[in-house]
């Protein structure tokens, strides 16, 4: 049996409350979470060429991705990008290998990649289908094949948007689409939105609900406890996350029933808990 599996059956938990991978099921809905998750709704009601979605890392954005995606209407084709890694050149290739298309062998150009996915987006507009293109980590784009994703919208004509982008990243990315040369791009965006990191009351709120998601009470962090992970994670879930799994482990390795302040002081000192050191230098970077 894994520690992690002992510390859960110790505190009376199915499972691990603060794994690190993005579960729908473990989805707390703090006010802004609500609010970037209303933004996406929109932007695929709307028909926005473009949405928007940016936030801190570990912020929750891919977990709201697969939310979004497993409420997706009958009639949108969608296909997702994640971790683009390449040249512009390589961006038509997984445009193509997101909605499984691919292009005859005795033609393998952009060109005929921009025709296969044209013909692709005719053939679902006249079955009665909207095609939607998702890309997570979208801060790896560069601002060429952002240019390039943007030519892609030119396909909308008329009263009807045939396809749609949504992008979603890392703060940088909006930084960059503000970029002048970026204009065009960022004229075609109707709807975005900056998730930032919880309060120090959601984040008591978000640590209680991914307790009693698991079979918890919801109290066994003491407030003391609280304030400290607050503190030392500044409210990004993922760290959160970090920091609450180490001190459960903490808790349950001296036989303890809650997690206290003494506990959540002890990972700290014992420096087991890397995103503190992590986020102490994005802040002195911030201060320089």
């Amino acid at each position: 049996m894994s520690s992690g599996a002992m510390y859960a059956a110790h505190f009376g938990l199915k499972q691990r409350p603060f794994t690190l991978l993005p579960d729908p099921d473990f989805l707390f809905w703090s006010p802004e979470h609500r609010r970037a998750y209303s933004v996406l709704e929109i932007g695929i009601l709307s028909r926005a060429p473009i949405t928007l979605v940016t936030g801190e890392i570990g912020s929750g954005k891919t977990t709201l991705l697969r939310q979004l995606m497993n409420r997706m209407e009958e009639d949108l084709s969608v296909g997702l990008i994640s971790n683009f890694a390449g040249a512009r050149e390589d961006l038509m290739r997984w445009v193509l290998n997101a909605f499984g298309l691919q292009v005859p062998e005795d033609h393998p150009d952009d060109v005929h990649r921009y025709q296969v996915f044209v013909d692709f987006l005719v053939q679902e507009y006249a079955s009665g289908r909207r095609v939607i293109l998702i890309i997570d980590e979208a801060q790896n784009l560069s601002v060429d094949a952002l240019e390039e994703l943007r030519m892609l919208t030119n396909v909308n004509s008329g009263q009807d948007e045939v396809f749609q982008l949504i992008l979603v990243g890392q703060a940088e990315l909006r930084d960059r689409i503000l970029r002048p040369k970026l204009k065009q791009v960022a004229q075609r965006i109707a709807a975005s939105f900056h998730l930032g990191p919880m309060r120090s009351e959601e984040m008591q709120d978000y640590v209680r609900h991914r307790l009693q998601s698991a079979g918890g009470s919801g109290d066994e962090f003491l407030d003391g406890a609280m304030v400290l992970i607050h503190k030392n994670t500044d409210g990004i879930p993922r760290l959160v996350n970090q920091l609450c799994d180490l001190s459960l482990m903490y808790a349950w390795t001296d036989d303890e029933e809650v997690v206290s302040a003494e506990t959540v002081e002890a990972v700290l000192q014992d420096k087991v808990f890397f995103g503190a050191q992590l986020l102490g230098g994005a802040q002195k970077e911030q201060q320089a």
